[in-house]
């Protein structure tokens, strides 16, 4: 006699084995390395393999006719007759909530991390449903302490580059209050560029400090801060200079990301402090993005009074140039200069450091 409730599917075709299908299979199911379950399609546990009663807890005896939801811990029990009828209707192998985090119930009421794979099984013409349970907790418990590991180590690293802002502006400030005491226009001016270095400094440690990834700088942030701050040193009026970006998101490495900021500041002080002499009104533009051969390039120009002819930036005695052109070397760049209408110098280094 047949259940009118039970799904029918073709039976399983004979085959010349010893024993028959049915032994044949039993005996696959029994020695599996993991736990096999096999129960109908209401639910009711039919066959178990040893794997089973070592991983759950439970003797064979404890398991056969009892609904499958006795090995699911109850917060997961009312949804999971819904999950079986949906794999009912659409019967093939998958893996049982892919995306989701598994677990069962031992006998003893702990709780264990699994992952199951789903088979339908037609036997005797009706659909029962093989599942094969592999016991995770040992590799869950692996992943969440390298997890662990990892979130402390990023903590860690955050904490190091708020530090290193910290005394970088502790620099900074006593730079700034030592230029306060110099009535030497030439040297407070000399410490005013050094401040300044050093607070690009800082601000790329605090842009990797506020980012997600401590690993990488977002130039794009940078070069806000820079600019404000830069602009808020060198340009007492507001409306005679303006400054236009055009900034694409590109990360860098912190080992390349530090005289990137460096030239980036350079180039941003020399035009400011000088392509607009006696009061006359200008525009800077400047330019951050990774061009096709994977490099980046930073651009800023300028419509000033222009670059002497004369100035040769390779050997000039300017400590911003000279810093310049030993940061390009650094970074396995080149640097291109146009003197005038626009001005402007253009930087151009591979976005991986070098080994």
């Amino acid at each position: 006699m047949t259940d009118p409730d039970q799904p029918v599917m073709p039976s399983i075709p004979s085959t010349s084995y010893p024993g028959g299908d049915d032994e044949r299979f039993a005996r696959v199911v029994e020695y599996a390395p993991n736990a096999m379950i096999l129960t109908d399609a209401h639910g009711r546990i039919t066959m178990v393999n040893a794997e089973t009663e070592k991983v759950f807890g439970y003797r064979r005896d404890e398991l056969m006719g009892q609904a499958i939801e006795m090995l699911v811990p109850e917060r997961f029990r009312h949804h999971h007759s819904g999950l079986r009828d949906s794999f009912v209707s659409k019967p093939g192998p998958r893996p049982m909530g892919p995306g989701r985090d598994l677990y069962a119930l031992r006998k003893d009421g702990s709780e264990f991390a699994v992952e199951i794979g789903l088979n339908p099984i037609p036997i005797g013409g009706h659909l029962h449903i093989l599942a094969a349970i592999v016991d995770i907790s040992d590799r869950k418990t692996r992943q969440e302490r390298l997890e662990k590991s990892l979130r402390e180590k990023e903590l860690l690293l955050a904490e190091v580059h708020h530090r290193v802002k910290n005394n970088l502006q502790i620099v900074y400030s006593l730079l700034d209050m030592q230029s306060a005491q110099i009535n030497d226009p030439e040297v407070r001016e000399m410490l005013r560029d050094s401040c300044n270095r050093v607070r690009s400094m800082a601000q790329i440690h605090q842009t990797l400090y506020q980012s997600e990834d401590v690993s990488q700088v977002e130039l794009g942030h940078f070069f806000d801060d820079l600019l404000t701050s830069l602009y808020s040193s060198y340009v007492v009026d507001i409306e005679r200079i303006v400054i236009k970006t055009d900034i694409s998101p590109v990360f860098l490495p912190i080992g390349l990301a530090v005289p990137c900021g460096l030239i980036a500041n350079e180039l941003l002080s020399n035009a400011l402090k000088h392509a607009f002499r006696d009061g006359k009104k200008g525009q800077i533009d400047v330019y951050v993005g990774e061009e096709a051969n994977k490099h980046i390039r930073i651009t800023v120009t300028d419509n000033g009074v222009g670059l002497p002819d004369d100035l040769d930036i390779e050997n000039d005695g300017s400590l911003g140039l000279l810093l310049v052109n030993m940061l390009v070397d650094q970074l396995h760049g080149t640097i291109t200069i146009h003197r005038a209408n626009p001005t402007s110098l253009s930087v151009e280094f591979p976005q991986t450091e070098a080994p």
